[in-house]
């Protein structure tokens, strides 16, 4: 009897070791993005820049990712104080029976 439940507790392990597996790289890569977006917000001589600019940089790193975030989804603020950068988008991933949508939101800069 306790080999089955031996059994049944390493099944147990291995799915959620392989649904955590499927879920670390969107995560992993949304990090990236996020210090990627801080790292320019914060750029002191990226100051007098158009948003258009910022814009561009955040799709162009967010493509070499592999991130899906439209362009139209990337908001750039200027204020006196600086820069907001702000992206929007979701990674859908497919976890064999259950399709679930990760949204994700990586910001940062002055208000």
């Amino acid at each position: 009897m306790a080999r089955w439940r031996l059994a049944a507790g390493i099944a147990v392990l291995l799915a959620l070791a392989g649904f955590c597996g499927l879920l670390f790289r969107p995560y992993l890569q949304n990090w990236r993005l996020q210090q990627y977006i801080e790292q320019v917000a914060f750029d002191v001589s990226r100051k007098g820049q158009d948003p258009a600019v910022y814009t561009a940089a955040v799709a162009d790193q967010a493509s070499r990712l592999g991130l899906p975030v439209p362009v139209d989804h990337i908001r750039v603020t200027k204020s006196e104080g600086g820069v907001f950068i702000e992206a929007r988008y979701f990674v859908r991933v497919d976890l064999l029976v259950y399709t679930v949508d990760l949204h994700f939101r990586p910001a940062a800069g002055v208000r």
